[in-house]
């Protein structure tokens, strides 16, 4: 007689409380985020761990971190959610009245970090549409729409050095946290000071003028690190921190906890007023979007849901 395991069930609401404490770093931001208290979050992700069987996150004082299991899983959260998100916006929208191509500017970082599945799944909801991404830096972006060569773009809009010259709509705006090692002096620390790391070798990388913010926000806090190690390349940073030759400060949105050869790196928050990493859409002054252009603009604001405009 045959014996079969008995079904893995999960409600819909534990996969949101599971992605928002995995996106906050910490069970009390996620809970009034979610509007409920702290003891029913932690119940909720306590709960979750015991129908999987397996940790996902591991607790310290300085918050909450992804376990290698709970990194895998959100990656199967998040498909879900967003999925359930789609059905809910577009459960009978007629798909055959949008088609063409567009071109869509962005950068490095917004490409390898953040625009390449919102585009997938457009292309799936959007049979007769076809999204081809153009690569190019900041500057480039800002010439190309302003030349009409390009109809819009996605940027890092926290770097644009005169945001008034073009029309921009905020996507998502990502914090600033310490990254370190997992054995750092500065990783058990709840919060960190900028004049807490200043002692440290400061990594800089050279993508998308992370270093020039990075120059800001330290000149404006009249500190300097005790030197700078500059790099064009995120892995590089990774395993950089992870291997303890440094400390840096990066957003979220580029966070993964793991070095490509599995060393742990671990984030703490910070104390000083870091300006968050903002990414949005921009496109010439007063132009009126095409019908393609307009659609994925709404479907980004939707599937995004970081509100904000200017």
């Amino acid at each position: 007689m045959s014996t079969s395991q008995p079904p893995i069930r999960f409600t819909l609401r534990q996969l949101q409380y599971f992605a928002a404490v995995a996106r906050t770093g910490q069970i009390s931001l996620a809970a009034t985020e979610a509007s409920i208290t702290q003891s029913t979050m932690t119940a909720a992700i306590a709960e979750l761990e015991r129908v999987l069987g397996t940790l996902l996150f591991e607790r310290s004082r300085s918050g909450v971190t992804l376990t290698y299991e709970g990194h895998l899983f959100l990656q199967h959260a998040q498909t879900v959610l967003e999925a359930a998100a789609d059905a809910a916006r577009h459960p009978f929208r007629d798909r055959s009245t949008v088609s063409g191509t567009l071109q869509l500017a962005a950068s490095y970082t917004v490409l390898g970090y953040f625009l390449m599945p919102f585009i997938a799944k457009f292309q799936k909801l959007y049979p007769g549409v076809r999204i081809v991404p153009v690569e190019r830096d900041r500057e480039h972006i800002e010439a190309s729409i302003e030349a009409g060569e390009i109809e819009m773009g996605v940027a890092l809009t926290s770097n644009l050095l005169d945001p008034k010259r073009l029309q921009r709509r905020v996507l998502a705006r990502s914090r600033r946290q310490l990254w370190v090692a997992a054995n750092h002096p500065l990783a058990e620390l709840s919060q960190a000071s900028l004049d807490d790391v200043s002692p440290y070798p400061y990594i800089l990388p050279a993508v998308d003028e992370g270093d020039t913010a990075a120059m800001r926000y330290w000149s404006d806090a009249g500190i300097e690190p005790e030197s700078f190690v500059r790099t064009t390349s995120m892995e590089a940073v990774r395993e950089m921190v992870a291997l303890g030759l440094g400390v840096t400060i990066l957003s979220d949105m580029v966070f993964r906890p793991w070095s490509l050869d599995g060393r742990r790196i671990q984030t703490v928050p910070l104390k000083d007023p870091i300006p968050p990493m903002e990414v949005g859409l921009v496109w010439r002054k007063g132009q009126r979007l095409s019908p393609l252009a307009s659609t994925l603009c709404k479907y980004l604001e939707l599937s995004v849901a970081a509100p904000g405009s200017e």
